[in-house]
């Protein structure tokens, strides 16, 4: 239900550092100004929806976004419900299911060190996995070095 058009578009999440998740979209092409969306989601089918607690919002106070603290990847699909009111018109809503682990912007590797010996031509550089909540084989990482002479 709702006019074509309405809905939200461009809706986009990403996961960084460990626990946090910004999830942004466009306002409905067709929409009108005093259009107001609210996000939904939950990671089971069984579970009830939660709403958002922290909105991104446009310039003119609109919704456009919301942000999440303490969310757990492990092997999650994630459901998000955005649907919208309006005075004038009917919003259709937007659903999308969402595979957590895929939408992680890791971290970078940590403590990094880089030990060159002199006259040798030659270096050793070593560094920690980056953190993050649900990996838990390292050897699921892979690393690409960049040197760059200066």
């Amino acid at each position: 239900a709702g006019m074509n058009g309405t809905a939200i578009e461009n809706f986009v999440c990403v996961i960084f550092n460990v626990s946090f998740m910004n999830c942004t979209w466009h306002v409905g092409q067709t929409a009108s100004g005093d259009t107001q969306y609210f996000l939904y989601w939950k990671t089971s089918k069984k579970e009830d929806f939660t709403g958002c607690q922290n909105y991104i919002k446009d310039n003119y106070g609109r919704h456009t976004g919301c942000r999440f603290q303490n969310v757990t990847i492990e092997n999650k699909k994630a459901y998000f419900l955005v649907n919208g009111s309006s005075n004038g018109q009917s919003i259709q809503s937007y659903k999308k299911m969402i595979i957590l682990y895929r939408i992680e912007k890791l971290t970078p590797p940590l403590n990094v060190t880089v030990n060159c010996l002199e006259g040798s031509h030659s270096c050793e550089i070593q560094w920690q996995p980056p953190r993050t909540s649900h990996v838990k084989r390292h050897a699921c990482f892979k690393y690409e070095i960049v040197i760059e002479n200066k």
